[in-house]
């Protein structure tokens, strides 16, 4: 670190308090003290237990459920501003209500926006992120974002599977461009899969775009959820000629019944970011950590350095 800058603090949220630790082994330096009392009444208070003052503050809390995480992420940044931090940086591997991104039928929120306004609000400087729902997320934003890639632990895994005929797929249209930067960095074709929903969370039907015959299959996705999506569309794949098939995504969401539906599916393998932690006994799980490419990126906003060369895609 630069002794011409201000120092560096790095704390965490209760349930982030994991990568919080590895990014702080990887910058060389200890995890900051602050205590989180909570109340009979469900209500906590966020305090500091060491100096701030003139710091550059970094707080690593990613906003799955329960929401006790985004407000837990708020009052720290709160009070971070209310102890004189020079400057507050939120580091949220995960950000969440990112699927809540646009109004897609009448007379409901935009949350995205809402958790970005509120997070603004809070009195954030900098949002350091990875792979959001949707990269326009971004400009909900009235202060600068680092939007990293997962590709960057991702692509090195998929090259040393060394898998002979690999196919790329999307479960869905919406990831095509997602697929697509994948399928052109591993020079490798390109599968679609089409589906429909019957409501949130439930794929009516689905459809396979593409040749899947005697290939290797990963799909690619940015977060689990009830992995209806991705075990449907695996099987999917098997049915129509695959040798194997793979699944990758950032964020392992895998709410009920995730777990079940991954194991009874055809998929061989499914590779995961420790953006949210697998607190599920899942034998087909990989786990990749991105707290290396978080801390990298902590070092090079710190030195006023570029962060470009950290994208493979």
């Amino acid at each position: 670190m630069n002794p011409m800058l201000p120092p560096i603090k790095v704390f965490a949220g209760t349930k982030s308090r994991y990568m919080a630790e590895e990014i702080c082994a990887d910058l060389g330096i200890e995890l900051g003290k602050m205590n989180i009392l909570h109340f009979a009444d469900g209500e906590f208070e966020v305090s500091y237990e060491e100096s701030i003052r003139g710091c550059e503050v970094y707080l690593v809390q990613s906003t799955f459920p329960n929401c006790d995480n985004l407000m837990e992420l708020l009052l720290m940044i709160d009070a971070a501003k209310r102890a004189s931090a020079k400057s507050v940086i939120a580091v949220i591997p995960y950000f969440g209500w990112a699927r809540q991104d646009r109004k897609d039928k009448p007379r409901v929120s935009i949350a995205a926006k809402l958790v970005s306004d509120l997070l603004v609000a809070a009195g954030v400087d900098r949002v350091i992120t990875m792979d959001l729902h949707a990269d326009q997320i971004q400009g909900f934003f009235n202060v600068p974002v680092d939007h990293l890639y997962a590709s960057t632990v991702f692509l090195p895994y998929i090259k040393q599977l060394n898998l002979p005929d690999l196919v790329i797929a999307t479960p869905d249209v919406g990831g095509a461009k997602r697929a697509n930067n994948y399928a052109k960095y591993l020079n490798v074709p390109l599968v679609l899969c089409h589906k429909q929903r019957a409501k949130a969370n439930v794929v009516a039907n689905m459809t396979v775009i593409g040749d899947v015959k005697d290939k290797n299959v990963i799909l690619i996705d940015d977060m689990v959820d009830t992995a209806g999506t991705i075990t449907k569309a695996a099987d999917l794949m098997l049915a129509e000629g695959a040798k194997s098939v793979r699944a990758l995504a950032s964020h392992a969401i895998m709410s009920d019944p995730a777990t079940e539906r991954v194991d009874k599916c055809g998929l061989t393998e499914i590779i995961f970011t420790n953006s949210i932690p697998l607190n599920k006994d899942l034998k087909k799980a990989t786990i990749l950590s991105v707290a290396k490419m978080f801390a990298d990126t902590i070092r090079r906003v710190h030195n006023n350095e570029s962060i470009s060369s950290q994208y493979l895609i």
